[in-house]
């Protein structure tokens, strides 16, 4: 089976993570139902447990594909994935942290087919929401697992918070920097994406009590697969149906977000390319038609297939990182999921 013509088996890959989400609902419900009021009411909806006025509702919540690593990862290790149950929750926790953030620096009005949270209770109240699933995520940590790791779990999650951080500031420079070169690119997406990644496969590995060249190991893989998730994340933003997304179309061109098939369409050397960055040079709002244009000239300058094409390089390399693929069955199936998904 090769990485470029290998498929994700569907029905393992939800089993995967419908099973990850229904670990994580109780320690997630009890750790947001301990938060003040509105900050518990705002958790509660952004995870898709009640409407705005708290009324119980059972809309999407989430892929989880994070926490499906850390329990997966646990289990080529060798363990339950009972034990890394406080590590997944804390990685699902901080996920969402950022989510809300980037809704409010996206101005995105729209998640997972319902409104964001800013959009309903406001720019500050979302900030401070996020604040607070941030630090539900290091109590989580310090509380729920055992002592002599607790500890070191929290510095490993705090630093890929910093890291993730640089990376978002980064994103957010690039949508005022002319150009913005590939190598530039994948640096913000290893700190935007791939650290979290990479932290949740090495909990997984060290809640199971792997040594610390097996922990390394699973730290390659988680980041090598969140370039290659986040590659697949941009062609969605552009090609994505908006339906099965719960984003509108052509969001990201719309703000003229130099997402890395622009990135890739714009370094080519090709007359779609001038046109494309007359377009984006343009201080002109974004019409329907002109997004539709945009999109048509990114996949003339080879945008769309170079990017197709990096992301399989990434889960290629994702594989090689692991230890032992033979004990790594789910961390393949949800590798594979990463890449070939819908939403």
């Amino acid at each position: 089976m090769t990485v470029t013509t290998a498929r994700a088996d569907t029905t393992s890959a939800a089993a995967l993570l419908a099973h990850a989400r229904e670990l994580c609902l109780p320690v997630l419900t009890e750790w947001v139902g301990s938060l003040p009021q509105p900050l518990r009411l705002m958790g509660a909806y952004h995870f898709g447990w009640c409407d705005t006025s708290g009324s119980p509702v059972h809309a999407h919540p989430g892929k989880a594909l994070r926490p499906a690593l850390v329990f997966a990862t646990a289990t080529a290790c060798g363990a339950r994935a009972q034990a890394a149950i406080p590590a997944a929750a804390a990685i699902e926790l901080v996920h969402n942290f950022t989510l809300i953030h980037d809704d409010v620096l996206d101005v995105d009005r729209t998640r997972r087919g319902r409104a964001t949270v800013w959009s309903v209770w406001g720019i500050a109240d979302a900030i401070l929401l996020g604040d607070a699933l941030h630090s539900l995520a290091v109590r989580v940590l310090a509380t729920d697992l055992p002592g002599p790791i607790a500890a070191a779990a929290v510095t490993r999650l705090e630093t890929a918070a910093i890291e993730m951080c640089r990376g978002q500031s980064e994103d957010c420079q690039f949508e005022t920097r002319p150009r913005v070169g590939i190598d530039d690119y994948v640096r913000m997406a290893m700190g935007k994406t791939g650290a979290l990644m990479g932290c949740a496969c090495a909990l997984g590995a060290f809640c199971a009590g792997a040594d610390a060249e097996t922990v390394s190991a699973m730290e390659r893989f988680g980041r090598e697969l969140g370039l290659a998730f986040q590659f697949a994340d941009d062609l969605l933003g552009i090609w994505g149906n908006s339906a099965v997304t719960g984003k509108p179309a052509g969001a990201d061109l719309a703000r003229r977000k130099q997402s890395l098939p622009v990135v890739a369409a714009l370094q080519s050397d090709t007359s779609a390319a001038v046109e494309l960055n007359r377009i984006y040079r343009s201080t002109t709002p974004m019409a329907p038609a002109m997004i539709v244009r945009a999109t048509a000239l990114i996949e003339a300058a080879d945008g769309r297939v170079t990017v197709q094409r990096m992301a399989e390089q990434r889960l290629a390399a994702a594989i090689e990182a692991l230890p032992d693929p033979r004990t790594a069955g789910e961390l393949l199936v949800l590798a594979q999921l990463a890449v070939q998904r819908d939403r």
